[in-house]
């Protein structure tokens, strides 16, 4: 089980199961959580594994997958470790389960990297969520979304913010997710834009809260 920043009362009726981007940390978004005024919801906020990054010098960091290319190409990103932080993170989910938090009062949640696994994991749940957010993120593994997406989640509601001046990960990046995701889901899909790099800003903060607070009602 990945280790976990937890915030939220022990008696939730609701989770959100939040990834950190590349060579960050479960603390990373910690601070936004009363901003977001959702005081019933859990927020799990995992820490990731420990992989070399080719990209970064071959170093070791906190790290979903390792990333071979700043290219945008198909196999610019570790297969296996993508699937082996979806089983991690799917064990998350089924904690909450076990805690007593319906999947469908889950919403799975990331930033950058961890928006990538949120859109991974979340497409190929097995059980349905009540939401996906994807926070200046970008679709791993296009080329199998077809065969492995689960359609249980296809009316599943997904949330995307990205920035416009976005270095890292192009907004159209993040523009061609969505669009691989309306191709599928019969739910609505959330695209929200701001003229920022690769962070976040306080409107797109008081939106994701907006957001959620609709797919997580209190009670």
């Amino acid at each position: 089980m990945l280790d976990c920043v937890e915030v939220g009362p022990k008696d939730a009726t609701a989770s959100v199961v939040w990834m950190h981007g590349l060579g960050a940390s479960g603390h990373d978004f910690e601070p936004i959580v009363p901003v977001l005024q959702c005081p019933h919801v859990r927020f799990v906020f995992p820490h990731a594994p420990q992989y070399p990054v080719t990209i970064n010098g071959g170093f070791v960091m906190p790290a979903w997958y390792d990333i071979l290319t700043l290219d945008h190409v198909e196999g610019r990103e570790n297969e296996d470790h993508i699937r082996a932080s979806g089983q991690k993170i799917e064990a998350l989910l089924e904690r909450e389960r076990t805690r007593g938090v319906a999947s469908s009062r889950t919403v799975i949640a990331g930033f950058s990297q961890g928006a990538a696994m949120s859109l991974f994991v979340g497409a190929r749940h097995e059980h349905p969520l009540a939401g996906i957010m994807s926070l200046s993120g970008y679709h791993v593994l296009r080329s199998e979304f077809a065969a492995e997406r689960n359609d249980v989640n296809r009316d599943t509601e997904v949330f995307f913010g990205h920035g416009t001046h976005d270095p890292m990960v192009k907004v159209d990046w993040g523009r061609e997710a969505k669009a691989d995701f309306d191709t599928w889901t019969t739910a609505q899909t959330h695209w929200h834009e701001y003229p920022i790099e690769h962070h976040v800003c306080p409107e797109e903060i008081e939106a994701v809260g907006a957001w959620l607070r609709g797919r997580l009602p209190a009670g």
